[in-house]
């Protein structure tokens, strides 16, 4: 059955939560400055605002999606939209530090709702595979636009208004969402999932959140044993979280769906991608502010130029694939297509022009793109519909474990090469960050101070150009895996039959 204007519609309904919720990861990036003077958080305060966001979101997915299965996918939405709008109030208007922790916090439990039940809808509104593949794709390309468009939003709200007002814009489109999606959007729930399984989403979250918590640490201070611990302890309520799905009759996470090679191994490409196109995107910003001397908002909307290529990228794969190009090829001409960004970036100089950060910076990003695209298509694809919230939290989580894994390998390296450069030619404050020199060098005299100023981003360009050949080398290499573990694979005819024993499903009213 192909899907109508009215699915059509309403996957721009989907497309609304999902914006805003990539948004909101990078929408506090240029208002520091005036909560800092507002409500005065410590440096501990400070970094759990801008943090606490982001790790909510990646440990309530997959229990959310595994909700979303059995309360239905809908009213999940629904009741995220609505905590989505309240929370986004409370933290427009918080009086103190805690208080927009704690609202932050609230907008993460609520991000994890909407996410997983975006995805998850489209497997059920999209029957046909031409057009799920342009649904997936439309979708993909909103997620990851979206965290670009938050810290430009951030910078041209900040000029205008008051800090809050980024979380304000948020009320309106979730009021838009509650008023649309019971006409536009069907119900799905599994009435054969069980109870939910509440041991198992404690467990869950108990596990992903202190494995998120020890590498994002780990990236921005370094090595330490609570660090490393926390993963640890991560790592093994993991084992206990997949040995509980072993017993349990009605599992929240089907492991039987990891052993299909085609799930499997677009997890894996999924969380590559992410690893490589989240861990570079500090050194884009770096360039453009700090070696090119940009301001916060013009740096942001130059960043915003490779999106022009990734704009094009999905819809490209997806004719590809339905041209009959098999889709390991296309994701692993993806990953080569990427691998020419990153050596394009290893040409970089402290003087090089803007056209080269720009051209390297869009081309890695369009291969990404084309890769989280057919991969989540091939997630969708394979699961079973009633399986399709839990699986699509499941992909979502690996890419929020790729993102913080890529700021913390890429940072590494980085900054390695960063202080091995300046060892010896500038004093230890200034041998932490291209920032942190920057500012010793302000406080030096004249001659002294452009030395410094030109040795510091002399050895950042350097630790970049090191990073880039390292991307270069891992798209290769993940090229060679998407080919080997996903060649040949093909999608499940479209499922024109009624819905499955056990499944409740709905049209909108």
């Amino acid at each position: 059955m192909r899907a109508g204007r009215r699915e059509w519609v309403a996957l721009g309904v989907l497309i609304l939560p999902l914006l805003l919720v990539s948004m909101d990861v990078s929408v506090l990036y240029f208002t520091v400055p005036f909560i800092s003077q507002d409500l005065a958080p410590t440096s501990t305060e400070q970094l759990w605002i801008l943090d606490i966001y982001g790790f909510v979101l990646a440990g309530f997915l997959i229990t959310m999606g595994a909700l979303g299965d059995r309360i239905g996918r809908r009213r999940l939405l629904l009741i995220g939209a609505f905590g989505f709008g309240v929370a986004s109030a409370f933290a427009a208007y918080a009086s103190s530090a805690p208080m927009l922790i704690g609202a932050r916090a609230l907008l993460g439990v609520a991000g994890a709702t909407l996410m997983p039940s975006t995805l998850a809808l489209i497997r059920n509104m999209f029957h046909d595979d031409k057009q799920r593949s342009t649904a997936v794709a439309i979708w993909t390309a909103a997620m990851t636009s979206g965290v670009a468009l938050g810290s430009v939003l951030s910078g041209v709200l900040v000029e205008h208004f008051w800090w809050g007002s980024v979380f304000l814009i948020n009320i309106p489109a979730m009021v838009l969402l509650l008023v649309l999606a019971p006409f536009l959007l069907p119900e799905y729930r599994n009435m054969a999932a069980g109870r939910f399984d509440l041991g198992s989403g404690v467990l869950s979250i108990a596990a992903v959140l202190p494995m998120i918590w020890g590498i994002k640490e780990i990236a921005a201070h370094g090595f330490g044993p609570y660090r490393a611990g926390a993963i640890v302890a991560g790592l093994a309520l993991a084992v206990v979280f997949v040995q509980r799905q072993r017993r349990r009759p009605f599992p929240m996470l089907d492991l039987a769906v990891l052993r299909r090679p085609a799930f499997a191994g677009s997890v894996l490409v999924s969380l590559l991608a992410t690893f490589a196109i989240v861990g570079f995107a500090m050194y884009t910003t770096q360039f453009l502010q700090l070696v090119l001397g940009m301001s916060p908002l013009e740096g942001a909307l130059w960043s915003l130029a490779p999106t022009v290529a990734v704009g094009g990228a999905a819809p490209l794969a997806v004719r590809l694939v339905q041209a009959g190009v098999d889709r390991a090829l296309v994701i692993g001409g993806g990953f080569g297509l990427a691998a020419v960004g990153f050596l394009v970036l290893s040409l970089l100089r402290p003087d090089s022009g803007l056209w080269v950060l720009l051209t390297g910076a869009g081309i890695y990003a369009a291969g990404l793109v084309v890769v989280m695209s057919i991969a989540t298509e091939l997630v969708v694809g394979t699961v079973p519909p009633e399986r399709a919230g839990s699986s699509s939290a499941l992909v979502e989580t690996s890419s929020e474990f790729g993102g913080a894994l890529g700021i913390a390998v890429l940072g590494s390296i980085g900054t390695a090469v960063f202080r091995a450069r300046l060892d010896g030619v500038a004093p230890d404050a200034a041998r932490e960050t291209l920032s942190g020199a920057l500012v010793a060098a302000g406080q030096m005299p004249g001659a002294a101070g452009a030395e410094l100023v030109a040795a510091a981003r002399s050895a950042f360009v350097a630790g970049l150009d090191v990073v880039a050949w390292a991307g270069v080398g891992l798209m290769v290499v993940a090229a060679v895996i998407a080919v080997t573990l996903l060649r040949g694979i093909s999608l499940p005819k479209p499922d024109e039959a009624p819905a499955p024993v056990g499944v409740e499903e709905q049209g909108a009213r």
